[in-house]
């Protein structure tokens, strides 16, 4: 059975290591590589980077992660987004992978 996935999309990455902090003591999670995005109307965001940061684990933990590290990252940047994949679908799972912080 595939583990659950987290995800909590957040602003910079200070909010981002932060909140994974948080998630990895809050719960018996793993995480991801970070994502990120640099949206076109970056100017106009509190932090011009959006940061996804992906907790795996079972369903319990992986929602304890993403609740603690909500409350961290609202507290220092803000929090965009968040969703908890139960049951990921085996074809969905290189889509996990994908992280942008090695490209230029």
């Amino acid at each position: 059975m595939a583990q659950a996935i987290g995800f909590l999309e957040v602003f910079g990455l200070v909010a981002a290591f932060a909140a994974g902090d948080a998630g990895c003591k809050a719960a018996n999670v793993i995480m991801e590589p970070f994502d990120k995005n640099k949206p076109a109307n970056a100017d106009a965001l509190p932090v011009p980077l959006i940061v996804l940061v992906k907790f795996r684990g079972s369903v319990e933990d992986v929602k304890a992660a993403v609740e603690a590290g909500k409350v961290v990252a609202e507290k220092i940047s803000g929090v965009i987004s968040s969703y908890v994949i139960a049951s990921p679908d085996s074809q969905t799972e290189p889509m996990f992978k994908i992280k942008a912080f090695d490209k230029n």
